[in-house]
């Protein structure tokens, strides 16, 4: 889960890498390198903290570099520290590598190695991959590309990578295995890096680099070739991203800038695929799978994290929708389980960055037993784009914020279109209910534009429970995985301990933490729960805990029982998601900032998770 940012061209390479790895210090934000090639030699700048404190170090120094490899890490192996952070040596320093991944054999080839004289400086296991780069083009005579692809045959694990060599100035090779990495391609110029947002400043036209594909740039000229040295021609795409959504755009955080563009995100997810007014709703990546997905006996959402939260909402929608048995699994668990998978299965995968290890690998271990495999992700190109046999882009835009926001919504928002496909095909509702979602699907941006005009008094509640240290979320139905994902936005930004719970297991256990110092937040809109989640709310009262309510508009009961309330706009039942969690994550902001906690960045968390 780190970031990589590499370059080779006619500009100074050293800026251009710092602003690269800034924009990527979602990824990792341990410690940060830089390796440049200087009057033939290859020097390295590293430093443990945020890129800040490495161009720092680097302010007074004059660059004039054209190639360079530049790393913002999360530790894998190797605590954070100078030694450890990338990029790292060959053995007799003419090499220099950045790698995102793991490799997991590495202590028996760093075995080998020390046995034939390498030393090593850091714990790292990227510093064994480049002294066994070295050794085999020491070994066999072989130019450099040739000992890449040798190497990587005999690890195991996942890596993307780019080495640089003292020897061969404007030469870079790159390799990926479970990692993302894309090629930016300019006039005479060329990027690498884990994704697009250090390149669009400067080319639209990239590459995606698949499995197994290593990418030279010499003299110049691209080449791709397999581990087998087998050469493909680059497919080259053009990016849609612009430039203006991966910048603060005047807001503190990426965070409450992504919260807040949400009513445009969540319409941009719906763009082209619904029109209420015609009755129109279509995915084009759902077409050739309708039939399958109506006919499936059994549907099986994968996920991590918010994704998951993601999934549960989707299990209410379909099983409501169209009546198809649904199950919600966490990836890391799924594919290390025997699950039972059948043939004529559906597996709906869902990720963020479309890069999720454990998410990638339950699609593996599903497309072997025959499963057909749908992907919902954010990121054009992304992996788990290219290993699904189908599937539909959120296009909420980049999400730089680590704790996610307008993802969910986007994804919940796509996985609605979907629910109300298969059960318009299966006709399981109504022509007029089927007219009904549509509409009012189609006005949910402009509801979540209401609960903005809450936000101050949200930010009041929120500096009431500043030094709050425990919060319970409670929600039944589709406000469950609310509640879930509300606990988490807190715990994840500002480290107060926080559960989500089914409101109705609240007396099975949680009911016991309740005094009037356990803050307490009910998803407690007007729908076929109410009058359930109101004796719940009575349940904690009487326990003297002091209790927030998301309600409707309009509630008259609720706000005469509860300590404090937050108003949302009506919906349809099943829409609430989209409406109730808004709240849920201005709170969460809000504790955060006043409790001074880096809300873009939360310590020991990384935005892409493309390792175990």
């Amino acid at each position: 889960m780190c970031g990589i940012v590499a370059y080779t061209g006619s500009r100074e390479a050293c800026h251009l890498i710092l602003k690269g790895l800034k924009r990527l210090e979602y990824r990792g934000y341990d410690s940060s390198g830089i390796a440049l090639l200087e009057n033939g030699e290859l020097n390295i700048y590293k430093k443990k903290g945020k890129v800040a404190d490495l161009e720092s170090q680097l302010s007074e120094k004059p660059f004039s570099a054209t190639t360079g490899i530049g790393h913002t890490r999360w530790a894998t192996h190797g605590e954070p520290n100078d030694v450890n952070a990338h990029p790292h040596f060959s053995n007799n320093r003419r090499l220099a590598i950045i790698h995102n991944g793991i490799i997991e054999n590495y202590a028996a080839i760093k075995q080998n190695l020390t046995q034939k004289g390498h030393v090593f400086h850091s714990d790292t296991d990227t510093e064994v991959l480049i002294h066994f780069i070295e050794d085999i083009q020491q070994e066999t005579g072989n130019a450099l590309e040739a000992a890449v692809r040798l190497a990587l045959k005999e690890v195991v694990g996942a890596y993307a990578i780019v080495v640089m060599s003292a020897d061969h100035p404007g030469q870079l090779i790159a390799a990926r295995k479970g990692s993302p990495l894309v090629i930016g391609i300019g006039e005479n110029e060329y990027f690498f890096a884990s994704d697009a947002t250090p390149i669009i400043e400067y080319t639209k036209n990239v590459v995606y680099l698949d499995d197994y594909e290593v990418a030279t740039v010499n003299q110049g000229k691209l080449s791709i070739r397999n581990l087998d040295s087998t050469e493909t021609v680059p497919y080259i795409q053009l990016l849609e991203m612009e430039l203006d959504t991966i910048e603060k755009g005047g807001y503190d955080h990426f965070m409450i800038k992504e919260i807040f563009e949400q009513p445009r995100s969540i319409a941009d997810s719906m763009r082209g695929r619904l029109r209420a007014a015609d009755m129109h709703l279509q995915l084009g990546g759902l077409n050739n799978y309708l039939e399958k997905l109506a006919c499936a006996e059994r549907i099986i959402l994968v996920g991590c994290g918010t994704s998951w939260h993601a999934g549960l909402v989707a299990e209410y929608l379909f099983e409501e929708l169209a009546r198809i048995n649904v199950e919600v699994e966490y990836a890391s668990e799924f594919r290390y389980r025997n699950p039972v998978i059948r043939e004529n299965d559906m597996v709906i995968a869902i990720s963020q960055s479309g890069e999720t290890a454990d998410t990638l690998a339950a699609i593996e271990l599903a497309k072997s037993k025959g499963a057909t495999i749908f992907g919902v992700c954010n990121v054009v190109g992304s992996s788990i784009a290219r290993a699904t046999h189908a599937g539909a882009y959120t296009h909420a835009g980049p999400e730089i914020g680590v704790a996610s926001t307008k993802a969910f919504t986007a994804q919940v928002t796509v996985l609605t279109l979907i629910a109300i496909a298969v059960a318009r095909r299966k006709n399981t509702i109504s022509e007029e209910t089927y007219r009904q979602l549509l509409g009012a699907l189609e006005a949910i941006p402009g509801k979540v534009e209401k609960v903005f005009e809450h936000a101050s008094r949200i930010k009041e509640i929120a500096y009431i429970f500043t030094y709050a240290r425990n919060f319970i979320y409670l929600g039944r139905g589709f406000n469950f995985p609310v509640a879930l994902e509300g606990a988490l936005k807190l715990k994840e930004i500002s480290y107060i301990h926080a559960e989500g719970y089914p409101a109705a297991e609240m007396k099975h256990g949680p009911i016991a933490l309740i005094d009037e110092d356990m803050p307490v937040v009910f998803l407690a809109t007007r729908d076929s729960s109410y009058e359930k989640i109101v004796s719940n709310i009575q349940e904690v009262k009487a326990r003297r805990g002091r209790v927030i309510a998301i309600v409707t508009e309009g509630d008259t009961l609720i706000p005469e029982m509860v300590d404090f309330v937050i108003e949302v706009p009506e919906v349809h039942e099943i829409l609430t998601p989209l409406v109730s969690v808004i709240p849920l994550q201005l709170l969460s902001y809000y504790i955060a900032v006043m409790r001074g906690r880096n809300v873009d960045q939360p310590r020991n968390l990384a935005k892409s998770v493309t390792v175990e």
